[in-house]
């Protein structure tokens, strides 16, 4: 009898996953280190060994290692990279713990290889030069067939592992290892006959003798599970990580099934409440049978055809009957079936039996959609026909799959919250989706992105202006999300505010990039504040049109004589990113004109080819007797994306024109004059038949061109408009400002504005390029 080999006494070896942490603790591990199994499974390397794992492929002699009650001892440590189930994406690293004695010179790998040879649940054998087999644990020879290593009894295995391409063996690889220390770390390998889907990770590596003298092979060989055998399970995985990309509930559903079909079983289905489906987040804990009602929302079949007795997508799922049993298998994690099971959980119910088990069943899986305690929904995956029932390695994979399903699912709700609310406020902010005036009607539409983009800042805006005048507006704020709807908020109301002072497009976008400025020094994250925007303002007297543009995409017109056109309004900066003037650009619109303003979501990536085709799709859908709201749908549906990646938002105005008989106008030039406009004021006004207002007009006439002569000198214009409204105007030559005060009691002048205020609805002043213009209006009905 062989004298026993000190050298090995004690030895034990530890498997890892890739995170480092316990996924196998040998008897011998338990020994040596005082820690059970149960206590070690789980927990990180240095946590259970007292010090981190080595290098990989690494040897360390004499490391200071710790026992589970505080003690300490030294160890000689081998770490070998492996593959083994355990661990997600297949890859592992086995760790050989040697107790550390001193010697007179080096002992080699031969105490290693004997102290592999000596675990109880890996399949390990020792080759020797010329690969005869020199030793083998019981675990590798039950692993290919009895005796497949004993000394003197052959090495035929090697010939039967072939890789899976069949292109060459394992006797190759290993020769190679033995000869040239070139180690095999992982190597998938297949049976060339018997089984085809029985896999093995096959890793080898030189053993070395006293004085480094080489002393044969090593080898570790360990069976892959399942069909296809780690690239099965590897791609499974990495399949797994793409569910919930789409922040879709239902299509992560149809990944998921995907996924388990067949790398896990034949049938597989995915079942949601109804509280799910309607974007409801699900509440605590489990809700019951009646409350859950669940409906099918996918299912795949490996044969490609749904069986038509059980439950189809898109029906309710005929609950079995409320039992303390049905409930912990719906709240508990997953679970294995066979057929007696399975019919027993249908409550003794042929029919419903029907429904969901399906014909020739092997076993069953089902696993909750939980997480953070709530239900999200329920996974059935069956195994039929001739196919090996499932295990408990496949019950590990499907909770796995299942838990990854859940938390996709939870980031699809947060998203799907978050999205919601952003369009709830983005939908409250935006004006009423159709206007009429007496310049122009409009249609806005919007729409925001979808997939896995937040909804943005894009907006557009109509809003009257002073003399029936309107503000066409659209802009887009940079980035998506909550932040970029307030942003958007928060510049609609300055435009509003600004519009309200009379400026012209290009003043007011100046003012604009200053806000907007200050907007991004206060802001965290400066570079995320910008926009772009188009200002217009149409004159229905005399049909004008003035544009400034800050980085937006150009207006497109269509006149009603069939011209279609950009106009070119120059871009100019995006507000935020320079102290730069915009430009202001005029054109004259005959009545009946659309014009169509948009955000840059509606011509995607490449404006350049989207930009013609957009022209030829308002011209072919508009038609001058054809509602607004029509065209911008047709607009909208014609977008290619199916899942645009950007909001879209269209601002389309017919515009119209005040006819010529409902204006009047004057030029005066001293204060002798005055008389005259009052008395050009009442016979106009009488011609109208609006005598009911010439009291009052008469004196805001007298007061505006009495103040306008006195003060900025002439020549006054003096403009008459009656429509739903009569607007009263008096333009002069100077930009000074005029102000509303309370005049004392013995002052004789400075009441002209109180009185105007008094007698008008509404009046203000704006400013043009030379001088300025004072206004009021007064209602055409008289208040009843």
């Amino acid at each position: 009898m062989d004298a026993p080999d000190f050298a090995t006494d004690g030895a034990a070896t530890v498997l890892f996953d890739g995170r480092s942490t316990v996924a196998w603790w040998s008897r011998a591990a338990a020994g040596l280190f005082g820690r059970p199994a149960a206590d070690a499974l789980g927990r990180p390397a240095a946590e259970v060994l007292g010090a981190p794992l080595p290098g990989t492929t690494a040897r360390v002699e004499g490391a200071e290692l710790r026992r589970a009650d505080g003690s300490r001892f030294r160890a000689d440590l081998t770490l070998l990279p492996s593959d083994d189930t355990r661990s997600p994406d297949g890859s592992c690293a086995l760790l050989v713990v040697l107790p550390h004695r001193p010697g007179p010179g080096p002992a080699g790998d031969v105490p290693l290889a004997r102290a592999l040879l000596r675990q109880d649940r890996l399949a390990v054998a020792h080759l020797g030069p010329g690969l005869e087999p020199l030793g083998a644990n019981p675990a590798f020879e039950a692993l290919l067939a009895p005796g497949p290593a004993r000394p003197g009894g052959g090495a035929g295995w090697l010939d039967r592992l072939r890789t899976p391409d069949g292109s060459a063996g394992a006797r190759e690889a290993l020769a190679l290892a033995a000869a040239r220390g070139e180690d095999l770390i992982g190597a998938e390998y297949r049976l060339a006959e018997g089984d085809p889907h029985r896999a093995f990770s096959l890793t080898g590596f030189r053993a070395t003798g006293p004085g480094g003298a080489p002393a044969g092979v090593v080898v570790v060989l360990v069976e892959l599970p399942g069909p296809g055998g780690r690239l099965q399970l590897a791609e499974t995985y990495r399949r797994a990580a793409e569910i919930g990309a789409s922040l879709d509930v239902v299509g992560g559903a149809r990944e998921l099934v995907d996924v388990l079909v067949p790398a896990v079983g034949d049938l597989a289905a995915v079942d949601f409440p109804e509280s799910v489906l309607q974007g409801r987040d699900p509440q605590l804990g489990y809700p019951g049978p009646e409350a859950s009602a669940p409906r099918r929302v996918a299912a795949k079949a490996a044969a490609g055809r749904w069986p038509a007795a059980l439950v189809q997508v898109g029906e309710a799922v005929p609950t079995p009957p409320a039992t303390p049993e049905t409930a912990a298998i719906v709240v508990g994690g997953a679970i294995l079936f066979d057929p007696a099971t399975a019919l027993l959980a249908m409550g003794d119910q042929p029919e419903m039996a029907t429904r969901h088990i399906p014909d020739a069943m092997r076993s069953a899986i089902g696993c909750p959609l939980y997480h953070r305690g709530r239900l999200f929904g329920y996974v059935l995956v069956w195994r039929t026909g001739d196919a090996e029932p499932h295990d408990q390695e496949d019950v590990r994979i499907v909770q796995d799959l299942c838990d990854r399903a859940a938390l996709a699912l939870d980031n699809s709700f947060r998203y799907t919250r978050e999205h919601r609310t952003a369009v709830v406020l983005q939908r409250s902010l935006l004006p009423p989706a159709a206007t009429t005036s007496t310049a122009c009607e409009t249609a806005g539409s919007y729409r925001p992105a979808s997939g896995a983009v937040s909804v943005g800042g894009d907006w557009y805006d109509a809003f009257p202006l002073s003399s029936l005048r309107v503000a066409l507006v659209v802009g887009d704020v940079v980035g998506h999300g909550l932040q970029a709807t307030a942003t958007m908020a928060r510049l609609r109301t300055a435009v509003q505010t600004l519009a309200e002072l009379d400026l012209q497009p290009d003043e007011l976008l100046i003012r604009l990039n200053d806000l907007v400025q200050r907007m991004a020094a206060e802001a965290e994250e400066p570079d995320t504040v910008g926009a772009s925007c188009l200002f217009a303002v149409y004159d229905p007297v005399t049909g004008e049109c003035q544009f400034a543009s800050a980085g937006h995409p150009p207006p497109l017109l269509l006149t009603p004589d069939g011209r279609a056109e950009y106009l070119p309004v120059p871009p100019g900066p995006l507000l935020g990113a320079a102290d730069q003037p915009f430009e202001l650009t005029s054109t004259v619109l005959p009545a009946g004109s659309l014009l169509a303003l948009y955000t840059d979501g509606l011509t995607g990536h490449d404006p350049d080819s989207a930009l013609p085709a957009l022209l030829t799709e308002l011209t072919r859908h508009h038609r001058p007797d054809r509602p607004l709201a029509a065209i911008s749908a047709d607009l909208m549906a014609a977008v290619p994306a199916e899942h645009p990646d950007d909001d879209i938002a269209l601002l389309l105005a017919r515009t119209r024109v005040v006819l010529p008989q409902a204006t009047a106008g004057w030029r005066y030039t001293d204060l002798s004059e005055v008389a005259r406009a009052r008395a050009d004021t009442a016979a106009r006004l009488a011609d109208w038949g609006l005598d009911h207002l010439v009291f009052a007009v008469e004196l805001i006439v007298s007061e505006l061109v009495t103040n306008a002569i006195r003060h900025a000198g002439g020549p006054v214009e003096l403009r008459l408009i009656r429509d739903r409204i009569l607007v009263c105007e008096v333009s002069d030559p100077s930009n000074t400002q005029p102000r509303l005060r309370r005049a004392m009691e013995t002052d004789e002048g400075g009441r002209g504005l109180f009185l105007i205020a008094q007698l008008s609805d509404r009046w203000g002043c704006r400013y043009a390029a030379r001088g300025k213009t004072i206004w009021a209006e007064l209602a055409v009905e008289p208040a009843s």
